[in-house]
This record gives structure tokens, C-alpha cells and sequence, in this order.
């Protein structure tokens, strides 16, 4: 299921250990960024349950969904 507007992934830089899981599961959400660390690539729509997996496995539980405003 595809999420459009209302929630989108977060990753808390000040937990993440940069391992690359996200990156590994999801390349087409999540990057490592020019400085080395994860970000989020900007998009309209997030598969709901790509970000779920990656959640599940991040092992540093730094990935969350936030609420858009």
C-alpha cells in the first residue's frame, strides 16, 4: 500500500549508526548522503510496506513514520 501526503519516513540521525540496512532494503527510499549519512530520498508517494521492513529492521530503531503538516 502506497502512502501519499500524510505520513512520511523519518530517520533520527542522532540514533543511527549509518550500518546501511535501510539502504540495503529500501535504495529507492533511503540514501547515504555527500557526508555519509541516511537520508530519506523526497518522494509523493512511500510504500508503506518497504518503510515497515525497514523499520523492523533498523537495529538502531532510529526509523519512524512522521505525520505530515
Amino acid at each position: 500500500m502506497a502512502v501519499t501526503h500524510m505520513k512520511n519516513p523519518e530517520v533520527d540521525l542522532s540514533d543511527c549508526s549509518m550500518c546501511g540496512v535501510c539502504v540495503d532494503l529500501c535504495p529507492g527510499i533511503f540514501q547515504i548522503n555527500e557526508s555519509g549519512f541516511v537520508e530519506v530520498i523526497h518522494s509523493d508517494v512511500y510504500s508503506e510496506e518497504d518503510i515497515d521492513e525497514a523499520i523492523k529492521n533498523c537495529r538502531c530503531d532510529c526509523i519512524a513514520w512522521k505525520e505530515s503538516q
